[in-house]
């Protein structure tokens, strides 16, 4: 039996790792990034997004017992429609999906290779969607 030689297994990761930066999914994730950091309106609707969600966390902690729980939730269902709408922000989440992606399948690809038993998780953008997931790390 062949043993392998760690730092050409390591080397060989780093190989990847530089391939997957210069593919198209990290170059449109980056830009996109930096794009939303320039937008104002963008950064506008993030922050309050990420208000309204603290206000809804604490309100929902009690739920619909809660005096301001329906207009904590009906507010925060507005700011996630308009983050939807601002084409920055749209254009990031769909970049950032992309890349998740293009990770998950060179994930399940060497882990399949390795063996059909090693359960690689699913990118939450292929569950139901968290689309403020990215933003609110901003």
């Amino acid at each position: 039996m062949k043993t392998i030689d760690m730092t050409e297994l390591l080397s060989d990761a780093y190989d990847l790792a530089d391939e997957i930066n210069k593919s198209h999914e990290v170059q449109s994730y980056l830009s996109s990034q930096a794009e939303l950091q320039e937008d104002a309106e963008a950064q506008k609707l993030i922050k309050e997004f990420q208000k309204q969600k603290e206000l809804y966390e604490e309100t929902k902690r009690f739920g619909i017992f809660h005096p301001n729980y329906h207009e904590a939730k009906q507010k925060i269902e507005e700011v996630q429609t308009q983050l939807r709408n601002n084409s920055a922000i749209r254009q990031f989440l769909e970049a950032e999906e992309r890349l998740d992606q293009l990770l998950y399948q060179i994930s399940s690809t060497i882990a399949k290779s390795v063996s059909h038993q090693i359960h690689i998780p699913i990118p939450e953008s292929s569950t139901p969607r968290k689309q403020k997931r990215g933003m609110c790390q901003s």
